[in-house]
C-alpha cells in the first residue's frame, strides 16, 4: 500500500465522512485509523504496531513538533486577546462606530475583504486578526458566520501566496535548488497565479452582484431573516481605541518578532535585511513571540486605562483557550491524519505522477500541475508540503531559466496547492477560518467549496491557454491568459446569477 494510491485512500474517506456526515472529529479519525492500519499491514507490526504508530508516530510526535507547538499557543494567545477586546468592550465599540461609517452589508462584506488584503504577513494571523476585528460589524449587517469565513479564508492562504513579503514567500524561497534566488524566482510566478487573482475577483463580484450560490445562499437567507444579535455584557469603559490598539500592536509585534527569528537584528555578518530576514523567518516562533509581547503591553495598557480590573484580564486567559478548543482539536487530528498519510509514502507518488505527465503534452503541462497540486493539497491538507514536493520537480523538469514553462509551471503549482488547500476540510487555513468567523467547521467548508470549484475550474481553462501560447513569450502568453480568465470569470458570474440568485 505504500506508495501507491492506497496512500491517499486514509485522507479522502475522512474528507468524504465529514462533508457526509457533517461530523469532522470522528471523520479525522477514522482517516487516522486506516491510516495506521495500512502502516501496520505493510510494516507486518501487528495490533502493536498499529497502536504505536497512530499515537506515538502520530499524535504525540506532532504535538511535540517545534513549529506545530508554536502555532498552538499563538493560537491560545490570539484567543486571550480577542477574550480581552469582548470583555473590555472594544468589540462593541468598534460595531458602534462602524454604524456611522459602513452603511450596508456590502459595505461590511468589501471592508473584510480589504482588509484581508492588507494583512499579508501570514495566513494564520490573517485568519484570527480578521475574524476579531470584522466580526462585530458582519454581526450587525447580518453577514452570515460562514460568509465571513469564506471571506476570511479567501483572504489568506490567496493574498499571502501572491505578497512578496510573507511566511509563504518564504516558504516557495525555500524549496528552491540552492544557487538560485527563490524569491525572485516567487516573484516572477505571481502574475500567473490565476487561482490567487481570480478569487480575489470573484469576491468582489458576489459582493457587487449581490447574490450567492451552493449553500451559501441558504445560509445568508436564514441569517438575514433572524432578529439582531445581542452583544454579550462588556465594560462600560471600553472604546474603539480598545480593539484597534491590540490589533494594530499584534500586527507590529509580530513583524518585529518575525525578522528577528530571521537575523534582522543580528550584528555583523549575521545580519539580514529585511527581506532577507522575512524570508528566513521562523512564522513559528515569530507569531509567539510578537502575540505574547502584544498580549502582556495590551493587559497592561487596559489596567493603566482601567478599563478592565486585573482579575478580569486574567479570566480571559482561559476564555481565550476555551474558545480555541474545537481549532485546536481539529489540527491536532489534522496533522496527525497527515503523518498517516506521509508515512505510507503518498508524497513519493504524487511526484511520480507529476514526472510521467512530463514526458510529452508539454503544452497540458502547466493545467497538469495545477490539477495534481490541487489534488495533493487537498488530501493532505497542506499547501507548503504540495510546494515541496512539486516544485523541485518543476525545476528539473524545465532547468533553463529562461524557459516561459518554468514559470507558468511554478505558478500552476502554488496556485493548485492553494486551491486544494482551500476546499480542504483538514487545512490548517480552512480551520483558522472557522475559528476567525466563530463559524462551525463543516458549515464553512461546505459553503466555500462551491466557490472554490467554480474559481479552480477557471484557472485551469487559463493554465491550458497559457500553456499553448507560452511560445509567444512570457509577456503575451500572460496578456492572453488574463483576458480569456477574466472573460471566463465575469461570464460565470453572470450565469451563475441568473440561474441561481435568489436575491
Amino acid at each position: 500500500m505504500t506508495g501507491t494510491f492506497w496512500s491517499l485512500l486514509p485522507p479522502i474517506v475522512a474528507i468524504a465522512l465529514a462533508l457526509i456526515t457533517k461530523e469532522v472529529y470522528s471523520s479525522l479519525f477514522v482517516g487516522i485509523l486506516i491510516g495506521g492500519a495500512f502502516f501496520a499491514i505493510d510494516a507486518s507490526s501487528g495490533f502493536t504496531g498499529f497502536f504505536t504508530h497512530v499515537f506515538n508516530d502520530g499524535m504525540i510526535k506532532q504535538l511535540s513538533d517545534s513549529w506545530n507547538v508554536g502555532i498552538l499557543i499563538f493560537l491560545v494567545v490570539l484567543g486571550t486577546m480577542v477574550a480581552l477586546m469582548n470583555r473590555a468592550g472594544g468589540s462593541q465599540a468598534f460595531g458602534e462606530w462602524a454604524k456611522k461609517h459602513i452603511k450596508s452589508r456590502a459595505g461590511a462584506q468589501v471592508a473584510t475583504i480589504c482588509l484581508g488584503i492588507l494583512i499579508f504577513i501570514d495566513d494564520y494571523f490573517n485568519c484570527l486578526t480578521v475574524g476579531s476585528v470584522m466580526r462585530p460589524i458582519t454581526k450587525k449587517y447580518k453577514v452570515s458566520r460562514e460568509k465571513l469565513a469564506y471571506l476570511i479564508d479567501a483572504t489568506a492562504a490567496p493574498v499571502c501566496i501572491i505578497a512578496p513579503i510573507s511566511s509563504w514567500a518564504a516558504a516557495v524561497a525555500g524549496f528552491v535548488s540552492e544557487g538560485e534566488n527563490g524569491l525572485a524566482l516567487f516573484c516572477k510566478a505571481i502574475p500567473f497565479n490565476f487561482y490567487a487573482f481570480f478569487t480575489i475577483g470573484m469576491m468582489f463580484l458576489l459582493v457587487f452582484m449581490k447574490f450567492e450560490f451552493g449553500p451559501m445562499a441558504r445560509y445568508e437567507d436564514s441569517r438575514l431573516n433572524l432578529p439582531d444579535e445581542e452583544y454579550e455584557e462588556v465594560s462600560s469603559r471600553g472604546g474603539v481605541f480598545d480593539l484597534v490598539f491590540p490589533i494594530v500592536t499584534l500586527i507590529l509585534l509580530c513583524t518585529i518578532g518575525m525578522i528577528y527569528t530571521g537575523g534582522f537584528f543580528a550584528s555583523g555578518d549575521e545580519h539580514k535585511n529585511f527581506v532577507d530576514a522575512f524570508a528566513a523567518s521562523d512564522a513559528s516562533v515569530g507569531l509567539v513571540l510578537g502575540s505574547f509581547a502584544a498580549l502582556v503591553l495590551t493587559i497592561i495598557v487596559f489596567l493603566i486605562r482601567r478599563v478592565l480590573p486585573f482579575k478580569d484580564c486574567m479570566g480571559c486567559i482561559p476564555d481565550g483557550f476555551k474558545a480555541m478548543v474545537p481549532a485546536i482539536l481539529i489540527l491536532t487530528l489534522a496533522w496527525t491524519l497527515k503523518a498517516m498519510t506521509d508515512s505510507l509514502g503518498a508524497a513519493k507518488y504524487v511526484a511520480g505522477l507529476v514526472e510521467n505527465s512530463a514526458q510529452g503534452l508539454q503544452n497540458f503541462l502547466p493545467a497538469i500541475i495545477f490539477v495534481i497540486a490541487a489534488f495533493l493539497a487537498f488530501a493532505t491538507g497542506t499547501s507548503w508540503g504540495t510546494f515541496g514536493i512539486l516544485i523541485p520537480i518543476c525545476i528539473a523538469v524545465f532547468p533553463a531559466v529562461d524557459n516561459p514553462l518554468r514559470i507558468i509551471s511554478i505558478s500552476a503549482c502554488m496556485a493548485g496547492a492553494v486551491a486544494g488547500d482551500h476546499c480542504s476540510p483538514i487545512s490548517d487555513t480552512t480551520i483558522m477560518a472557522s475559528a476567525g468567523a466563530q463559524c462551525e467547521h463543516v458549515n464553512h467548508v461546505s459553503t466555500q467549496l462551491p466557490y472554490a470549484i467554480t474559481v479552480a475550474t477557471i484557472s485551469f481553462v487559463t493554465y491550458i491557454v497559457a500553456g499553448f501560447t507560452q511560445s509567444l513569450g512570457i509577456f503575451a502568453s500572460g496578456i492572453i491568459s488574463w483576458i480569456v480568465g477574466v472573460v471566463l470569470l465575469v461570464g460565470t458570474m453572470v450565469v451563475l446569477k441568473k440561474k441561481f440568485a435568489v436575491k
